[in-house]
């Protein structure tokens, strides 16, 4: 919401009296912080204004009292459902090499612009003395973006000239109080040493993309070496950080080089006037393994001039921590933290505010009628026991043709770091009668999130849903109504036992819903025959399995193949949670039924089905897609209607088989082979 009259002629006064000292903020990039001996004669000198101690504020669920604050363009107003959908805060430091890139970045501004569901506001402010010159150069890195794509979204986007630390309301309490003090974020520095200096030049840095290299900076201090632009082998290097120029050759190419050359990892300056890139590998390039860390930095000069001049210069490096960058209000008004950015790109908000339209998409499913039984309601899982509860179930249970499970996963704590570490399978298990066939099968299967953002449970369902702090989905097993073969069941709900604790919850809902094409005669699942198993994604894998006859009930209408399907672990072709593999279904040897992971291993695989519910910014290598799940989603099972390829006849056998493949081949891993979590079934329908 924007207010004009006498506020914002007051902005518009104090813009122009100040425009002498940032007329060139708009166009220019993002200069380098750093401290040394020529800025400052001690450290106490140094401005601590943005540095404000941790404060005491508002924690995840909580409801955001209403604020305003001034912006370019007038006062921004926020009430709790003014706008009908999330309002996302970011704070600014130029402190931050991750910021410095995120900002300056053409394609990171072009998902902004592109990407950012119509829905959501966000308010740009910056921490630092610079907010009003940093407020003008953020606006006018998004029009040129919007420009260049023609795109209207600058309606949605506010800039406040006023620093965090000024602002008199909340807001500087969640900032500070969330603070980041993950590997992922705060403030990476490089620190630069000298015998000749009183102090030391600490630099902001932007570590090389994660997923590209995975070697980390040690706590040792490292001498430093010019190696040019680092495009040639130079054996003068080994055991040195290199400090080399950007330009002339790929960064996998210097990395590469100097890796080769015994360097201990490699600094890449930026040249005058440009800003900090986000360090990745291309194509091929990335199949290369390399074992050096390497990281983006600003030319220093004083730096430079020394090694010019032959002196001897140690380098190490560190993590400051810092104000939390980011949260966000949800459409309900509660506060939620945003999780990781991975990398530099705004595409980290797209995701987190798609998340919450899942969210409200899943509330309006919730209200759809249904016969709701309680399961679990906010239990600890954990150990080998996980969650257990014996339950009746509703008197009439064949009349029903619909069975959802409506499961979610959250933390004891209310904050990130209270959150189990790891991505794991959990499995539900129901017998209901020990002595029947169906006595702890499997109803369902989800994976938990990579210690992704979670919070406590809200009051309210509607807070509780679409906040962060919990992962939440409905899962149709309607063709397993089956298993449920007596009035009172148990349940187990389980993870490795291992895994630190989550707090499960599960409703059961029962409804009608299946209907056949003419939409008048309901059809329901009557049996259920247990197929195939996984097991070990090595040589014998298919060895394991043979051929199963079976004949058709009388009075089936409709048989259906049912299976839920992951693959796990990693062999030399990263399978099976990485690799791309099928899986075979053969009805009486004509009808090859084919299930393909074909997103595996793919590098926006899960970020991709953050729509359909998959928790967004965690840890770790959330995006990547997997081998028939992603970390906090629920798998979906593969149902194919195989009435046709049957010989319908009861008097008439029916054959079916399974295998899994690997790039079309038959698994025959040289070391660590993977694993598949299968169970397959046949649905017969009268």
């Amino acid at each position: 919401m924007r207010r004009f009259g006498y506020m914002a002629a007051l902005l518009s006064w104090f813009l122009l009296a100040v425009a002498a000292l940032v007329s060139e903020a708009a166009g220019r990039q993002r200069r380098r912080l750093s401290l040394t001996e020529d800025d400052v004669s001690c450290w106490g000198t140094v401005s601590l204004r943005s540095r404000l101690p941790p404060s005491t504020g508002p924690e995840p669920g909580d409801l955001a009292a209403g604020f305003k604050v001034p912006t370019l363009d007038g006062e921004f107003s926020y009430e709790p459902g003014a706008f009908g959908g999330p309002v996302v805060l970011h704070a600014f430091t130029n402190k931050s090499g991750f910021l410095e890139c995120l900002w300056s970045s053409d394609s990171s501004l072009s998902s902004l612009v592109n990407g950012l569901p119509d829905s959501t506001q966000v308010l740009f402010m910056s921490f630092d003395d610079s907010a009003v010159s940093d407020a003008l150069w953020m606006k006018e890195q998004v029009q040129r973006a919007a420009t260049l794509s023609k795109k209207e979204v600058l309606s949605r986007l506010h800039f406040c000239p006023v620093p965090v630390f000024s602002l008199g309301n909340w807001i500087p309490g969640v900032f500070y109080s969330w603070g980041c003090t993950e590997p992922k974020c705060g403030l990476s520095q490089a620190v630069f040493t000298s015998s000749g200096w009183k102090m030391p030049i600490i630099i902001k840095r932007l570590d090389a993309r994660y997923d590209w290299l995975k070697a980390h900076w040690g706590p040792a201090s490292y001498p430093l070496i010019d190696a040019g632009d680092g495009c040639e082998l130079s054996p003068s290097v080994k055991g040195a950080v290199v400090w080399v120029s950007e330009g002339n050759c790929s960064f996998f190419t210097k990395v590469h080089s100097m890796a080769k050359s015994n360097a201990s990892g490699v600094l890449v300056y930026a040249l005058p006037g440009n800003p900090l890139q986000d360090m990745n590998c291309v194509g091929d390039e990335c199949d290369t393994e390399l074992g050096i860390p390497a990281a983006m930095v600003h030319q220093e000069p004083l730096v430079a001039q020394e090694l010019r001049f032959g002196k001897l210069i140690n380098v190490s490096f560190q993590k400051t921590p810092s104000p939390n960058y980011f949260f966000i209000i949800n459409q309900h008004g509660a506060l939620a933290e945003m999780g990781l950015f991975l990398y530099p790109t705004f595409k980290f908000i797209n995701w987190q505010v798609q998340w919450f339209e899942f969210n409200a998409d899943l509330q309006t499913q919730l209200r759809n009628p249904a016969h709701v039984v309680s399961v679990f309601d906010k239990v600890q899982m954990q150990g080998e026991r996980g969650a257990v509860a014996t339950v009746d179930l509703p008197l009439g249970l064949l009349d029903f043709d619909t069975l959802e499970l409506d499961a979610s996963l959250s933390c004891p704590g209310r904050r990130d770091l209270s959150c189990a570490h790891w991505d794991h399978t959990v499995q539900l298990f129901v017998c209901c009668d020990y002595l029947s066939p169906y006595c702890n099968m499997e109803l369902g299967r989800w994976i938990t999130a990579f210690r992704s953002s979670r919070g406590r449970a809200s009051n309210t369902s509607q807070r509780h849903s679409s906040r962060r702090g919990i992962g939440r989905w409905l899962t149709d097993v309607s063709p397993l109504i089956p298993l449920l073969d007596s009035h009172n069941c148990t349940f187990t709900m389980k993870t490795v036992p291992w895994a630190m604790p989550w707090m499960v919850s599960l409703k059961l809902r029962f409804s009608f819903g299946n209907l056949t094409d003419d939409f008048v005669e309901k059809i329901r699942p009557f049996k259920v025959a247990s197929l195939y198993h996984g097991g070990r994604f090595d040589k014998n894998y298919n060895k394991r399995f043979q051929p199963i006859k079976f004949s058709i009930p009388v009075s089936t209408k409709k048989v259906e193949l049912y299976a839920v399907i992951t693959g796990h672990g990693s062999d030399e072709h990263r399978c099976g949670e990485f690799c791309v593999t099928s899986h075979h279904f053969v009805v009486n040897a004509a009808y090859n039924n084919t299930h393909i992971f074909g997103s595996a291993g793919s590098a926006l695989g899960c970020a991709l089905r953050v729509k359909e519910g998959a928790v967004p910014n965690e840890y770790g290598t959330w995006l990547y897609g997997r081998g028939g799940w992603c970390p906090g989603l629920q798998v979906n099972p593969w149902r194919i209607d195989i009435t046709k390829q049957l010989n319908i006849s009861g008097s008439d056998f029916n054959t079916i088989i399974y295998f899994g493949l690997f790039d079309d081949r038959h698994p025959d891993p040289a070391q660590q082979p993977g694993y598949i979590i299968m169970s397959s079934f046949l649905i017969f329908y009268k």
